[in-house]
């Protein structure tokens, strides 16, 4: 399993814009081969940064993802509205809670 973290920080005027797009898409995103799990949070002291964490059953999934139309189309929507350069981790799961 691949853990996929983003952290985006918007300008202050797109973060309702982002939040409607987010969760226009979120079902396609959920829904893609491979996604098992898509959770959007937001910094509590800095209302502007926010951070996706979805699980991939692979790299191979996640890649088919990052070459998608969905992906294509949902980034260049959200690019637009960042105000700094978002940062992404690939990441391995070592300890669950369940």
């Amino acid at each position: 399993m691949i853990v996929r973290i983003v952290k985006m920080s918007f300008k202050e005027e797109e973060i309702e814009n982002f939040l409607t797009l987010f969760h226009s898409k979120k079902q396609y995103i959920r829904g893609f081969e491979g996604c098992d799990f898509l959770e959007l949070y937001q910094d509590k002291n800095n209302p502007s940064i926010f951070f996706t964490y979805s699980y991939w059953k692979n790299e191979e999934d996640l890649e088919n993802y990052r070459h998608s139309p969905l992906f294509k189309e949902v980034w260049a929507n959200t690019k637009v509205k960042f105000n700094a350069k978002p940062e992404a981790w690939s990441v391995d799961k070592l300890v669950s809670l369940n």
